[in-house]
């Protein structure tokens, strides 16, 4: 009955749209982590500077997701999501063609963050289409389309090992171009979609501090998503590959470990949301960054075994991806008129914190120490931090406008 309630209760071919959408853009913005190992090879990178290659298209999706989630609010996610599928072509044509500097290459990732910002639009459309007591189901359905790392990281190595890196960008226009035609036919913009606003009603909402600490929780969990998503390939290469153990994982094989990683946390986003749908996703959230941060930390002694590390490696990232559904379960509860251009905000500061993770943490320390170990040991506290700080606030929130008699569970 419960199925037959959520397929009444919206739009379906807009909710599978939004999936597809979202599933082909995260395919394509975490191509250069995908093919890290192959391109860094051509340009003989250091440590710092392949984290900085991984991490600039996660930069590129922060600076383009709020003026997408402006456009989705104004013009409809329609023709936003239709407009963000043609410049995402850009990037794509132009690393096919050209990438033949790291330069070159550094802006092409860039602009594979106008993939990146379909965040906006996907979760806006999905959102829009279901009421309160269905809104963890239908975004973390439209979420799942994170799951698209896994198509990048499973393939990109096989296609780039046999025909190149650069014919990999070629290919991904495909997938893209068969999208957007399913896209244009199938979605159809919520009748109860807000009107358009003023701009300046818009950036009202930066002065709520809901806004900043939404954004901060989304920067841990999807953040650390994508970011380590982005990172995996350097990060098991650098610790179990050939390079540096004799008879140790090719890089095909650490696509393969990757992939298992990435499809951890893109099958329980929606897991997430269902199951903060029926206990409330603070309850959720809470659990989940302790067990993430637990990860971490078990991440930091490096066991021998690539199958121990695997399975933290795993738990992390399903407990990430658990923990994007479950903030997505909250947001529209709390700004359901503004729903688009608070996607945009809190999406644009998770994406900065997957471009702060590698760049400003896992490279660097690792460029400075010689180990991976450090990185996490960092990583593990600041996830600590974070329960103790979301706790606090949400327990103010319960006070306010998270109370029971709201009928939504938190």
């Amino acid at each position: 009955m419960e199925a037959k309630g959520f397929r009444k209760a919206g739009h379906s071919p807009s909710l599978l749209s939004a999936f597809l959408y979202f599933d082909v853009s995260f395919m394509i913005w975490v191509l250069c982590g995908a093919l890290s190992l192959y391109i860094t090879k051509d340009f003989g990178l250091s440590d710092t500077q392949k984290a900085t290659m991984v991490a600039i298209p996660i930069l590129g999706g922060s600076v383009f997701r709020i003026p997408m989630g402006v456009l989705a609010d104004r013009i409809g996610c329609k023709k936003a999501g239709l407009i963000g599928m043609s410049l995402t072509l850009i990037p794509l044509l132009w690393g096919w063609l050209g990438g033949t500097s790291l330069m070159q290459v550094q802006m092409i990732g860039f602009l594979l963050g106008f993939a990146g910002a379909s965040f906006a639009v996907s979760l806006s459309l999905a959102s829009r289409w279901y009421p309160p007591q269905y809104q963890g189901l239908a975004m973390g359905i439209a979420g799942a389309g994170n799951s698209g790392t896994a198509i990048a990281t499973f393939f990109g190595p096989q296609i780039a090992q046999a025909y190149g890196w650069h014919n990999v960008f070629g290919l991904a226009m495909i997938p893209l171009i068969i999208v957007m035609i399913v896209f244009a036919i199938l979605v159809k913009d919520a009748p109860n979609a807000p009107a358009p606003k003023p701009l300046k009603n818009y950036l009202s909402v930066f002065k709520y501090a809901d806004t900043w600490w939404f954004s901060m929780f989304y920067a841990i969990t999807f953040g650390g998503f994508v970011g380590f998503a982005s990172y995996a390939s350097i990060f098991f290469y650098d610790v179990y590959g050939d390079n540096v153990h004799p008879g140790g994982l090719t890089k095909i094989q650490v696509g393969y470990l990757v992939t298992i990683t990435v499809i951890a946390g893109s099958f329980f986003r929606p897991v997430g949301g269902w199951i903060a749908d029926k206990i409330g996703g603070m309850r959720l959230l809470v659990l989940l960054y302790s067990v993430i941060s637990v990860c971490a930390f078990a991440i930091a002694t490096m066991p021998d075994s690539f199958l121990v590390m695997l399975l933290y490696t795993s738990v992390m990232m399903a407990c990430l991806g658990m923990g994007n559904g479950s903030v997505f379960q909250i947001i529209p509860q709390r700004f359901s008129s503004e729903i688009g251009v608070i996607t945009g905000i809190v999406g644009a500061a998770g994406g900065l914190g997957g471009y702060l993770l590698p760049k400003y943490i896992l490279g660097p320390l690792k460029q400075s120490t010689g180990s991976q170990v450090t990185g996490f040991l960092v990583v593990g506290s600041i996830v600590l931090l974070t329960t103790l700080i979301f706790y606090a606030v949400t327990r103010s929130w319960r006070k306010t406008w998270a109370k029971a008699e709201s009928g939504v569970n938190f």
